[in-house]
């Protein structure tokens, strides 16, 4: 692991990047400050995001004008019950050699090949085309016959669900969930974000938006987020969080075991940390703390978190469950280390 302090100016770089590109997209999107950032701690965790909520909230316009705002290729792909695989990986057509008159297989790039992708209402398409993603998302490739096709990097997916208008849907996978760093929620803007969106929206506006970092550049501080040091205390931390969502192991509350059907895994516990990281650098500091994992807990967790039934029926939502667990984990070393039940969840 290299020392940080030789990369002082990269840190300081990543810090008025946040600013700057932020005041880029606030020339486009009003509000959505927390949204914003944490599609940028997702973005330098080398990781992908699911965004949720209703149509008209500018997820997409928020999307293409980050692309921008980074100087990176752009896609969205439209997703609909008849779209099929190679829709969005590619294809092989077949060509002729004019000179030759030969004929050969050439590979068609899909709209997969750029670095920010826009999967749009993903839950829209069938399981064969949604597991067409997995292989993008985790290994950053595509397969096409036996050849495999690595993808641009950075790669970055940006998949959005429309949370009402179930008929017809199908939603994703508990696997493929597991894939997304984070579940952002897109809710509506306040009274005063509303009447700015309507007065420019109705008027001539042109937005100027400045690309504030290249692609390697964005890959280079990828890099250096994965340096920023954590100690042992915040990984107990992150870890008696998550531990505690495992229904039937020990040291669980008994309020998780009367709410939630299935907990996070290992997964959860390295997003926490590592998105932990990247907003400690988007911050301007050089450590990870507790306050940067419980601000990224209920993104992290909210989606592999498994209700049943009594807690739907009840409207508990995992992030009610994500809350009380914050609120009962010990931060402190010495009261982590006293309380009877995390020795429990940390002996097991």
């Amino acid at each position: 692991m290299t020392d940080l302090t030789q990369n002082a100016d990269a840190i300081r770089k990543l810090s008025e990047a946040r600013e700057k590109i932020i005041s880029q997209l606030s020339q486009v999107i009003v509000g959505q400050e927390a949204v914003i950032e944490e599609l940028l701690i997702s973005l330098f965790s080398r990781s992908h995001c699911l965004l949720e909520g209703v149509p008209g909230l500018a997820k997409t316009l928020m999307v293409s004008t980050l692309s921008r705002a980074l100087d990176l290729s752009f896609s969205r792909i439209q997703f609909t019950p008849d779209l099929m695989p190679a829709d969005i990986t590619g294809t092989e057509i077949i060509e002729e050699n004019r000179s030759t008159g030969s004929r050969e297989f050439r590979f068609l790039e899909g709209p997969l090949f750029s670095s920010v992708v826009l999967a749009d209402e993903i839950n829209r398409t069938p399981p064969k085309t949604q597991a067409a993603l997995l292989e993008a998302m985790q290994e950053r490739q595509i397969t096409v016959g036996r050849v495999r096709h690595p993808l641009t990097d950075p790669f970055f997916v940006l998949a959005t669900q429309n949370p009402i208008e179930q008929e017809g849907t199908y939603p994703l996978p508990e696997a493929q969930q597991d894939r997304f760093m984070f579940k952002v929620y897109v809710r509506y803007p306040n009274f005063n974000e509303e009447f700015e969106i309507a007065r420019r929206t109705t008027a001539t506006q042109v937005d100027r938006i400045e690309p504030v970092l290249s692609a390697g550049e964005i890959v280079q501080l990828q890099r250096l987020v994965r340096e920023v040091p954590v100690s042992d205390h915040v990984v107990r931390y992150t870890l008696s969080l998550v531990r505690q969502t495992r229904v039937g192991e020990t040291g669980v509350p008994e309020f998780v075991a009367d709410q939630v059907r299935w907990g996070a895994g290992p997964r959860a516990v390295q997003f926490l940390i590592l998105g932990g990281k990247a907003r400690a650098l988007l911050h301007g500091r050089t450590h990870v703390s507790t306050e940067d994992i419980q601000a990224l807990a209920k993104p992290v967790l909210r989606h592999r978190l498994l209700m049943n039934f009594a807690a739907e029926s009840e409207g508990v939502t995992p992030d009610d469950v994500i809350q009380r667990l914050l609120a009962e984990t010990p931060e402190k070393e010495d009261e982590l280390s006293r309380h009877a039940r995390f020795q429990a969840i940390f002996a097991s």
